[in-house]
């Protein structure tokens, strides 16, 4: 064990709930409400072990290959209780290994990534749980990844029909180049109109090192954060 970055590991992640809880405080909210999701990817599975310790129980990875080994290899030292998120843009020829491994994948942008997620969690042997992920950019911007938020209702109901398959909420990303409060905002609209459709989807994944505070004053959920966890990447990926 690595004590020096186990320490240094306990501090970042002191400093990250301190910001969390500050800022549901600050958005009247009860700090408890508000997840950690930390993104491992890039990072050693023995990081991942050491956060287990440390008691960190959801990480994020988006590169299946190396998130399918980091699992079996925290799973066989025995941090088996973490749960794993798919974070990343799923290709729908992945999906269906995507789905034999993780617990949550918060990026189904499309109806195509449907059948093949169910097929695989039904292979597992267990449901999958999803987000649905939306775009916040605004008409006319190449988007990044995220589903029109005028299709989440025709997904949402092709989630919902699958039998292994389910429907926890949305999960967005800010834009590049945009106040992220300014999309959060948006993102908050959006969550309340699906909610009036799909109740029992509560979650909202959003926020990351850099803007984590507007999106729990926004209603996050969960927040995705890695850097200022982990530290900056590796420079051999």
């Amino acid at each position: 064990m690595d004590v020096t970055r186990e320490a240094q590991l306990r501090a970042n992640l002191a400093g990250v709930h301190e910001r969390i809880d500050a800022a549901a405080r600050a958005a009247g909210r009860d700090p408890a409400d508000v997840a950690l999701v930390v993104v491992t990817k890039y990072f050693p599975a023995s990081d991942v072990q050491a956060l287990a310790r440390l008691g960190v129980t959801e990480v994020g990875e988006n590169r299946h290959q190396e998130a399918a080994a980091k699992r079996e290899e925290c799973d066989a030292a025995g941090a088996s209780g973490l749960r794993w998120h798919f974070i990343g843009g799923l290709q729908s020829n992945k999906a269906g290994a995507v789905a034999r491994w993780a617990d949550e994948v918060e990026s189904v942008d499309r109806a195509k990534l449907v059948g093949p997620l169910d097929r695989g969690a039904a292979e597992r042997g267990r449901p999958l749980d999803v987000l649905l992920q939306v775009s916040l950019d605004p008409p006319g911007r190449e988007q990044r990844a995220g589903a029109d938020p005028a299709d989440l209702d025709a997904l949402a109901d092709r989630v919902a029909d699958a039998e292994h398959l389910r429907l926890r909420g949305l999960m967005a990303v800010a834009p590049l180049g945009e106040e992220p409060a300014a999309a959060f905002a948006r993102l908050a609209g959006i969550r309340s109109a699906f909610l009036a459709h799909h109740p029992d989807a509560t979650v909202l994944s959003a926020g990351m090192s850099g803007d984590l505070e507007q999106a729990v004053a926004a209603g996050a959920t969960h927040v995705r954060v890695g850097t200022a966890v982990l530290g900056s990447r590796p420079s051999v990926q």
